[in-house]
């Protein structure tokens, strides 16, 4: 079809169409209440992020001693500590089996860090192992961008502190998920190797999907095993947020009382 008498050729004939690429994921993971086995968790969780051709960042906010280089580790995950050596001198930075580890300080220094850190990861996935009362300092970094969050909880003890902590969590735009047992021994110690095989991973396959991104569903149940039967839309009564509010020890990151998770 010719051109409409009078109107200017086209400059720019050629149309070039862009598509919006999803965020990198990267998931806190911690506990609620005196629940143990959160840190094992994350690092189950970045062993099943992690590839052949992409290692994942396992980031510790820890006042121990980082554990130090496996002897054997994947190419992606030397790639991967070498970047961040280079831009971040003085880091404790170890690359271990398929992922690569982060320990920083529980301060404001070791949350600079990790925002510094984060773009290195570029299109690999971040795992965030962090305490309670690290919660809303790094919700407040603005460099620092949340797309999900595991929590490790005994239901048993910690049901109502767990659904606000859920509907908390979900108020600040993240998917989540609750791990409502912690990892066997075995499979804690090869996570912190960072060998623990995708086909031996004990977090269940919905939880890895959610957490990950890969399952597109926006309303599902967030509680792991057949035997939950609780909604990530659960609302905690009331009575229940101000008997917790006002227990000893809140300080609005729904923790019952300071624990370490071990």
């Amino acid at each position: 079809m010719s051109a409409v008498a009078g109107s200017p050729p086209d400059a720019n004939p050629t149309r070039v169409w862009t598509v919006a690429r999803a965020p990198s994921p990267v998931v806190f993971v911690t506990q609620v209440g005196a629940a143990t086995g959160a840190r094992a968790a994350a690092a189950a969780l970045a062993c099943t992020a992690s590839g052949p051709d992409r290692a994942a960042l396992l980031v510790v906010f820890s006042g121990n001693r980082a554990p130090r280089p496996t002897l054997i580790a994947s190419a992606a995950a030397r790639a991967l500590e070498e970047r961040l050596i280079a831009h971040l001198p003085g880091a404790q930075i170890a690359s271990r089996g398929q992922i690569c580890q982060l320990t920083l300080p529980t301060s404001r220094e070791g949350i600079a860090q990790a925002a510094a850190a984060l773009p290195l990861v570029r299109e690999s996935t971040a795992v965030i192992h962090l305490s309670p009362p690290l919660l809303r300092p790094l919700l407040a970094e603005p460099r620092i961008k949340p797309t999900a969050a595991l929590l490790r909880a005994d239901l048993a003890t910690d049901h109502p502190l767990t659904a606000l902590a859920v509907r908390d969590l979900l108020d600040n735009g993240l998917r989540v998920a609750v791990l409502k047992h912690p990892l066997g021994w075995l499979q804690a110690r090869a996570g912190a190797l960072g060998v623990l095989p995708v086909a031996a991973n004990p977090l269940p396959a919905r939880t890895r999907e959610r957490l990950l991104g890969t399952d597109d569903k926006t309303s599902q149940q967030c509680y792991d095993g057949k035997d939950g039967s609780e909604s990530d839309g659960e609302q905690p009564h009331a009575s229940t947020r101000k008997r917790v509010a006002d227990a000893p020890g809140w300080s609005g990151a729904w923790r019952s009382r300071e624990s370490s998770d071990a």
